[in-house]
């Protein structure tokens, strides 16, 4: 779980640019907190930012992370990614 929160803590600064218009990074978070998408998915949705064999591994590790959580847990990192966007530091007006 401590892995989990530093993981969200490192994405902060790069969660306002997803909320903000950014779909690719968008599409990484979500598919990263999805349940659904097994770790190859995730590696090969992340193929064209790999740089070999080690990035693909530390790829399959962090979904890996993500996949051993409870679906509530997961719920609410993606509650809590929808908070993040609307909040005053994510504002872009």
């Amino acid at each position: 779980m401590k892995l989990l929160r530093v993981l969200l803590l490192i994405t902060l600064p790069f969660s306002c640019f997803a909320g903000s218009g950014c779909s690719s990074l968008d599409e990484v978070i979500n598919k990263a907190i999805d349940l659904q998408v097994s770790i190859g998915e995730y590696q090969n949705i992340l193929k064209p930012f790999s740089n070999g064999p080690g990035t693909d591994e530390a790829l399959g590790q962090l979904k890996w992370c993500f996949l051993i959580q409870p679906e509530k847990t997961m719920s609410s990192v993606a509650e809590m990614m929808d908070i993040i966007y609307q909040s005053k530091w994510c504002d872009n007006s």
